[in-house]
């Protein structure tokens, strides 16, 4: 053979050019052979992950559902917290056998200043919109119009406060609003 030659092969006899191909399709079949077992273990860690993954999204989709079911029963307990001191001074004001007018008019008062802040702790807010004040529907529900000194369309008086929690109303105020 000549190392001119670009095809070593063209002058070996068949046998040699037969265990040289034999030798290049054991050393391609060997290549092949740790390829597939490369890609059997990269697709066996894939599907490992996967089944992590997957079993990590039931995991937060279970806590994420009882944290729901928790916040669904339990949501209320800061507010009805708040509230224990307004039951205890209407059972202290009961417990009194000889109250006068006036202790009951402190005690009333005193009750409440203590409601009013528990409901704006829990983002009650009471609407009790002025004389003169623009009807709002959103806000405010007219049980009647009435004539007035004042510009049509506002509100006369109050008759019930409204109240909201959070910018949704869970009861708008009664009012009267003044006729055009």
């Amino acid at each position: 053979m000549s190392d001119n030659n670009p095809n070593p092969l063209q002058d070996a006899s068949p046998e040699e050019v037969e265990a040289a191909m034999a030798a290049n399709a054991s050393d391609e079949m060997d290549r092949l052979k740790a390829e597939l077992e490369e890609l059997k273990a990269k697709s066996s860690e894939l599907a490992d992950q996967y089944l992590r993954a997957k079993a990590e999204a039931e995991n937060v989709r279970r806590r994420a559902e009882e944290d729901v079911a928790k916040a669904r029963k339990f949501g209320i307990e800061s507010f009805a917290e708040s509230l224990l001191p307004v039951c205890d001074s209407l059972d202290a004001a009961l417990s009194i056998e000889n109250a006068t007018a006036e202790q009951l008019r402190e005690g009333s008062d005193a009750t409440l200043r203590q409601l009013v802040s528990a409901l704006e702790r829990n983002k009650v807010v009471p609407i009790n919109p002025a004389a003169g004040e623009k009807f709002d529907p959103h806000q405010h529900q007219a049980i009647s119009m009435v004539p007035a000194q004042q510009e049509a369309g506002t509100v006369v008086t109050v008759l019930q406060k409204g109240y909201m929690i959070a910018d949704r109303i869970l009861r708008p105020a009664l009012v009267t609003v003044a006729q055009g």
